[in-house]
């Protein structure tokens, strides 16, 4: 399977480590135009380096998801040459330096500002995106979601369980929305991977035994890495996947 993006305008949110670099690398490397967006300033610029080292081209621009007017404007730029976006990857999320707690102790502020990150700003940025997809008759958006929307977080974390199973049913409802215009949509669930400097925080905090068994859980007996997600979402972005929308894919090495 020979999957190219040559001249595609691709734009990846929450590129600055992890899955969206990855993504970002992946799709550059295939010949897209991508557009890498987060608000960690240096860690974006440096993926914004690796996707020219590879002979990619790739445009660093800082966007808060959470801000509707500054997703407006950052997919204006990024539209401005070809009138529309063809991809959009909604990556931005996580759990903003939280840890789990009991129920009782989760303030407001805490619980709406992992809604504002993973839902909503995936919500902005498809708004964002639609008319020139619309226009064109056609778009892929893929949602990252987690392994935590579709049973429990193994961080603890009510919020961010609830946040990506929202998510998740925002991709189904917007891919029947979507379809008559040939735009796909779709999510990606990915299990624990040890992909930005959370996650190697958590798996720390699991200890040897803890890894051990959460290694022995997987079918696979191995961890994945951010590789493997991005290569599913070149499949949902691809000519391959033409036929496929509202899916969940749980790239989790077998559960």
């Amino acid at each position: 399977m020979n999957v190219t993006f040559t001249g595609k305008t691709v734009i990846v949110t929450g590129a600055a480590h992890g899955f969206g670099r990855a993504i970002s690398r992946a799709f550059a490397e295939r010949g897209a135009h991508v557009w890498a967006c987060d608000v960690i300033d240096d860690e974006l610029r440096e993926t914004e380096r690796l996707c020219r080292a590879i002979g990619g081209t790739c445009h660093a621009m800082r966007t808060d998801v959470r801000d509707r007017d500054a997703v407006n404007a950052s997919v204006a730029s990024a539209s401005a040459a070809s009138g529309h976006v063809d991809i959009l990857v909604n990556n931005a999320g996580g759990v903003l330096g939280q840890v789990g707690r009991p129920l009782e102790e989760i303030t407001p502020e805490q619980w709406q500002i992992i809604f504002d990150v993973n839902v909503t700003g995936a919500f902005y940025c498809s708004q964002a995106v639609a008319p020139g997809m619309k226009a064109a008759r056609g778009g892929r958006i893929v949602n990252i979601s987690s392994g935590a929307g579709l049973g429990i977080s193994l961080t603890g974390i009510q919020a961010y369980a609830s946040a990506k199973a929202a998510q998740i049913g925002l991709t189904r409802q917007l891919a029947h929305e979507l379809g008559p215009w040939g735009i796909t949509v779709n999510n990606i669930a990915p299990g624990f991977v040890r992909s930005n400097p959370a996650t190697e925080r958590q798996w720390e905090s699991y200890g040897e035994a803890g890894q051990r068994a959460l290694v022995d859980r997987i079918a696979l007996k191995r961890l994945g890495t951010a590789d493997d997600i991005a290569h599913g979402v070149l499949f949902f972005a691809s000519d391959y996947a033409g036929w496929i929308t509202g899916q969940v894919l749980a790239i989790d090495g077998g559960k």
